[in-house]
């Protein structure tokens, strides 16, 4: 039985580049807590460690100290390719889509990374294209051939192929105007308080901290 609701805790982490003098941390005892069904906003300044966090919550990073647990399991002590690829899905700023692909290429590749099955891939691609509001004729179009919203739309499905419990965003709406940005954190919403994702968003927008049910503020370490 779960002692708390918490999908993932942050306790008490630390990081230091293994180049780094012995005090200098990218990011310094730092204790986080993130629930289903909420939308979280890390907002800092530049160096204050967004990234690195991103990186350590990803399991692309280990900590130097401190530990991070996914439903009360030390990332530590789990299978992170298998974690990476069905537990947490990641929306970059630059939306990182491969541009000679269409949009339902793009996100039926994301399935065929995880490795999950899906009996129909192209049905499943157009029930997300759907969830983040893109009609099925956007199903073939290149990703060039489409706005900087709409990449960004895409990219969100894309992370949401292999139905992970956790969404992390890197400033997704940086470069976005003020009515694309809305829609953009209309769909994270929708993502928390609808499907019951955990979203986690680090960002630099007082629209998106507006709407989070709790920003976290990262304090720089220089």
């Amino acid at each position: 039985m779960k002692k708390n609701n918490n999908i993932l805790s942050i306790q008490n982490v630390s990081y230091r580049y293994s180049d780094a003098e012995k005090d200098e941390y990218a990011i310094r005892n730092i204790s986080y807590n993130f629930e289903s069904g909420k939308v979280y906003a890390i907002r800092g300044k530049s160096g204050s460690g967004k990234t690195t966090l991103l990186s350590l919550i990803s399991g692309l990073e280990k900590c130097s100290e401190g530990s991070i647990l996914f439903d009360e399991k030390d990332l530590k002590n789990i299978n992170l390719d298998e974690y990476r690829s069905h537990d947490i899905g990641v929306v970059f700023q630059s939306y990182n889509l491969l541009p000679f692909m269409s949009v339902s290429e793009n996100i039926i590749l994301s399935m065929d990374v995880s490795g999950i099955k899906i009996d129909n891939k192209k049905a499943r691609a157009l029930e997300l294209m759907k969830t983040v509001g893109l009609k099925d004729s956007y199903a073939n179009r290149k990703v060039l051939k489409i706005s900087g919203g709409e990449q960004q739309r895409v990219a969100i499905a894309r992370s949401l192929s292999y139905d992970p419990k956790i969404i992390i965003a890197d400033e997704p709406t940086g470069n976005l105007d003020k009515e694309t940005e809305e829609d953009i954190i209309d769909i994270f919403k929708k993502l928390a308080h609808i499907n019951g994702k955990c979203v986690i968003i680090v960002t630099h927008s007082p629209n998106v901290c507006a709407m989070a049910d709790k920003v976290y503020d990262l304090k720089t370490n220089k």
